[in-house]
């Protein structure tokens, strides 16, 4: 269900004192994955660029490390000048994810300080 895909494997850092996946560094990994498409999208991060207005995340189950995870990415809302991003992590081979989240960005010119229209490669990959 998920048009875009980003693989990333755990690192012995992203422990936390309970010996699994701290759940703050989950942000970090779907911020991988997001940058992959900001580079598809040609954000230039003056005329062209995004603002992250909202960030929700739902922990479903623990990681232990080692993991190789993939993340699923798709755009499930489409406004004027803002959308959603939603994002699944699983763990390669296993069938549920273990975290979901909804990023809500808004299109941003910062050459002119201003809020704009969703750009058309956002608006195609919503539609595809």
């Amino acid at each position: 269900d998920f048009k875009f895909k980003h693989s990333i494997n755990t690192r012995w850092k992203d422990l936390d004192a309970f010996r699994h996946i701290n759940n703050a560094v989950f942000l970090s990994y779907i911020e991988d994955a997001r940058i992959v498409l900001l580079k598809r999208w040609k954000i230039n991060y003056a005329e062209k660029s995004l603002i992250v207005a909202s960030v929700k995340i739902d922990y479903l189950q623990q990681v232990k490390h080692p993991s190789s995870l993939i993340i699923g990415q798709k755009v499930s809302r489409l406004g004027n000048k803002s959308f959603d991003i939603q994002s699944a992590v699983f763990i390669i081979g296993e069938g549920n994810p273990v975290c979901m989240s909804t990023i809500t960005s808004v299109a941003f010119n910062f050459t002119k300080n201003q809020t704009v229209k969703v750009f058309e490669e956002i608006i195609d990959d919503y539609q595809k």
